[in-house]
This record gives structure tokens, C-alpha cells and sequence, in this order.
């Protein structure tokens, strides 16, 4: 039976039977209608969606990009904007689905606005610049009923529910503390660039850039070409940090498996001074969840920044794998565990314990497993050929949200006390400013979706 594009679908994040199908009415009349997708940023990670695109037998249909240097080789002929508004606008009435990926700070307002025209969506991590902006991209997901996905690409990776069905099975027992981190920001890479001080040199903006698009909503600054195009990651009124870039990777397995969705308390526990409005060279920092149903207290902790001289991730004191310079490291009452960076490659602590745990009954799969990658996921389930992804925003908002708490902590440091509830900050009231940022006039997004 098809439903309307608008139908809401009530799944949980992980779906074990397919939803019903959505009509394609733009790209066709059946399910086996190509899909017509949009690019809304067409370099860098955006060539994992071309393949996936290309892999699925599916059509890119348009493609918008603020650098008219970035579009890719091989599609030529196909329409080109650098103003998503502009594309949406002469071409929306086409694309069945459109893959945003644009620096953190333009997610949200792309990511709605194909929304509001009735266009599924697959955004990049995180989800949202701010946590105002991912509560309202998952109440936008209930008022249109469109197939939404965020992109951690481990969500539909064999480790993590492998992982999963390993605490439920009460291998680890009750999880009271995880340890996770990253060795970055490697300042000077590929991803991240430190000004000697702040604020930046004016410099021309060259003809093939379109600026105030870059800008979007957020704090105007004059063109700098460390921002662009990859080097903005550092610059926490665009991106996010080390933290944004890797915690919806690292983390989602803990997140995912122990329902650590609403701390009462994160706290920057240390950090190296930075800049400001830049990220630090490492930091580290604390999580409080308390007692969920029937999982006891669990603290979290984020540690970055060892390749700056920062601290190595605290691992279990059993732990006999050597340096692992990322992942995730549980500590259970009854085993401890580890998953990697991209919350795969589940484990126990100690060779002993992981070589007798293999020996043991195998651990039955209880989770639908994903084939092709998040792209392919999402693709599959607008045609009404798979269930909801799993990263959809009914867990990728309220996930991004808990990073996005951490990223506050790292930026100001000290203790947030947070009111989720309420999507409050009770002890430091002028850290609400930034629960909610304030926007540039005329990238006013999602204000009718609180009205209700």
C-alpha cells in the first residue's frame, strides 16, 4: 500500500520490518522510479553521496555549491546554482531528495527548507550547529513525514549492532563510565587551520565564491581563505571542533546501546586555552546521565587533542591491546569493552577475555543489518524498499544535541547544568544564547514548528 510523501512514519531508530511505501510523485509513479537527487555542497564528503547516487541506479538532478570550482567532473550538463534557495525555488518540484553537505553552521537552514518543500533529506554530522536547531528538525520530521537521515556512517555498520546485542546479551553487565576521544585537531591538515591571532585579515573574495551563501545565517565575517573551503572546522561560530567532527562517530555506539540522550551535567573538566571563537588544542570533558529504566548512573567522557599534548583516553586498568589513539572504552561490572572511532570493531579489554568470549555461544543477531552504506539506506527507504534509517532524526537530533552540549562545555569551560526538559541551562543563563543562536535576517527557519 503507498501513503502520501507526507505520511508520518512511527519507527523506532533501528526499524526490523519495512516501512510502507512513499508515492515518488516528482520522479515517477512506482516505487521503481529513479529518484531525482540534489547536491547541497558538491565537494569533499559530497563524493561519497555522488558514488552512492550513481551505485543505486539513481539521477542528480542539480547541484548547488557557494564555489563554482567545486562542482565535480562527470556531470556535466546538469543545472548548477550557488544558492540552494535559488535551486529549490526553479527546481524543487523535481527532486525527490536532497544530500546536504555544507560546513555545520548551513545544515539546519538547507536541511528545512528542502523540508518544507516536501524533500527527504540526508545531512551531515552533526545534525545542527546549535540544539535549538536539531529539536526542530526532528518536529519537522513529524509535521512533513519525509525519510531523514544524518551522516555517521557506523550507525549501519555491523560493529555497532554487534556491539549492542553484546550489552543486551549482559556481556559487559552495567556500564558505569565510557571513555572516548580523538587525537585531533591536527592543526595544519587537511581539516583544520590556527590563525597566529584573532580576528582574521580582511582578503578579497574571489569571483568564483559566493560569501554572504557561506555566511547563511550565521555571525557575518569578512572573507578569510582559511575558512574556505575546508579549514572552518576550528572556527566555533561555523563549525564545531575536533568534538563535532568525530563524537557523532565515536560516540553513537554508546549513545545508541546505553540511552545517553539527556545528561543533567557536562562539564569541561580541563582544557588547553585557544583563541577565542576557536576550538582548543585538547580538552576533556564530562558527561552526566543519570539512572535510565533499568541502567544504572554512567558517566561519559570526551578527551581530545593528544597529538597537541593533551591526555590519552583513559582506558580500563585490564586493558592489554596497546595505544589506540581513538575509540570508545566501556567500563561494565562484568566485562569491560572497547568499539573504535567509527563504533565498529566491538570488543572485549583483554586478548584473554575477548579469545574465551569467541569460544562461547554465539550472540544472536536481534538488529537488522544495513547493506550499501547510509546513503544507499536512506535511497532505498524513500522508495518504499527498506525500513526507516537508522540514523533518522528521531535519533540523530536528540544525539547531535548531546555533543552539542559538549561542544558549549569545551567553548566556555566549567559546568553546564542542563534542563532538557525545557532546553535550559539553569547556571549559566548567557549560555542560552547559544542553545538558540541568533540569525542573520532573512535565514529565519523552523519558528511556525514551536507554535503548536
Amino acid at each position: 500500500m503507498k501513503t502520501s510523501r507526507r505520511t508520518i512514519v512511527k519507527t523506532g531508530a533501528v526499524a526490523a520490518t519495512a516501512i510502507p511505501l512513499f508515492s515518488i510523485g516528482k520522479s515517477g509513479s512506482s516505487a521503481n522510479s529513479k529518484l531525482n537527487i540534489a547536491m547541497i555542497g558538491c565537494s569533499g564528503i559530497a563524493q561519497g553521496a555522488f558514488m552512492a547516487v550513481k551505485e543505486h541506479g539513481q539521477n542528480v538532478v542539480a547541484m548547488c555549491d557557494i564555489d563554482s570550482n567545486r562542482f565535480p567532473q562527470g556531470h556535466e550538463g546538469t543545472p548548477t546554482f550557488s544558492d540552494y534557495r535559488v535551486m529549490l525555488d526553479k527546481m524543487g518540484k523535481e527532486i525527490d531528495g536532497v544530500v546536504v553537505n555544507t560546513p555545520d553552521h548551513n545544515h539546519f537552514p538547507a536541511t528545512i527548507d528542502a523540508m518544507q518543500r516536501g524533500i527527504h533529506v540526508f545531512t551531515q554530522k552533526p545534525l545542527t550547529h546549535n540544539i535549538w536547531q536539531a529539536r526542530t528538525l526532528r518536529k519537522a520530521k513529524h509535521k512533513y513525514g519525509l525519510m531523514t537521515c544524518m551522516g555517521n556512517q557506523g550507525h549501519t555498520g555491523e560493529g555497532i549492532r554487534a556491539m549492542r546485542e553484546m550489552y543486551d546479551a549482559g556481556v559487559f553487565g552495567q556500564v558505569s563510565e565510557v571513555h572516548m576521544g580523538h587525537a585531533g585537531p591536527q592543526w595544519g591538515g587537511k581539516y583544520f587551520e590556527k590563525p597566529s591571532a584573532m580576528p582574521l585579515a580582511k582578503q578579497p573574495i574571489p569571483g568564483n565564491v559566493n560569501w554572504d551563501q557561506w555566511i547563511g545565517p550565521a555571525k557575518f565575517t569578512e572573507y578569510n581563505e582559511i575558512f574556505h573551503p575546508q579549514t572552518w572546522r576550528g572556527f566555533l561560530d561555523y563549525g564545531t571542533g575536533q568534538f563535532g567532527d568525530w563524537f557523532c562517530h565515536t560516540a553513537d555506539a554508546a549513545v545508541w546501546t546505553l540511552d545517553l540522550y539527556e545528561p543533567t551535567v557536562v562539564e569541561c573538566v580541563d582544557r588547553k586555552e585557544s583563541l577565542t571563537g576557536m576550538a582548543p588544542d585538547w580538552s576533556i570533558v564530562r558527561f552526566d546521565f543519570p539512572a535510565r529504566g533499568n541502567k544504572v548512573p554512567c558517566s561519559m567522557y570526551w578527551t581530545d587533542g593528544t597529538l597537541n599534548g593533551g591526555p590519552s583516553i583513559k582506558k580500563p586498568d585490564d586493558w592489554d591491546m596497546g595505544e589506540i589513539k581513538g575509540g570508545s572504552y566501556w567500563y561494565g561490572d562484568k566485562n569491560n569493552g572497547y568499539v573504535n572511532a567509527r563504533s565498529t570493531g566491538p570488543r572485549l579489554a583483554t586478548k584473554a577475555a575477548h579469545v574465551e568470549f569467541k569460544k562461547g555461544p554465539k550472540i544472536e543477531k536481534t538488529i537488522p543489518r544495513v547493506k550499501g552504506g547510509p546513503h544507499i539506506e536512506w535511497m532505498q527507504a524513500i522508495k518504499g524498499e527498506g525500513p526507516e534509517p537508522g540514523s533518522n532524526f528521531d535519533y540523530a537530533a536528540p544525539m547531535s544535541e548531546v555533543g552539542l552540549l559538549g561542544v558549549l562545555a569545551q567553548r566556555f569551560g566549567g559546568r553546564i547544568e542542563w534542563d532538557s526538559k525545557n532546553m535550559r541551562i539553569t547556571n549559566r543563563p548567557e549560555l542560552n544564547a547559544f542553545v538558540k543562536e541568533p540569525v542573520r535576517k532573512g535565514w529565519e527557519y523552523g519558528e511556525d514548528l514551536w507554535k503548536s
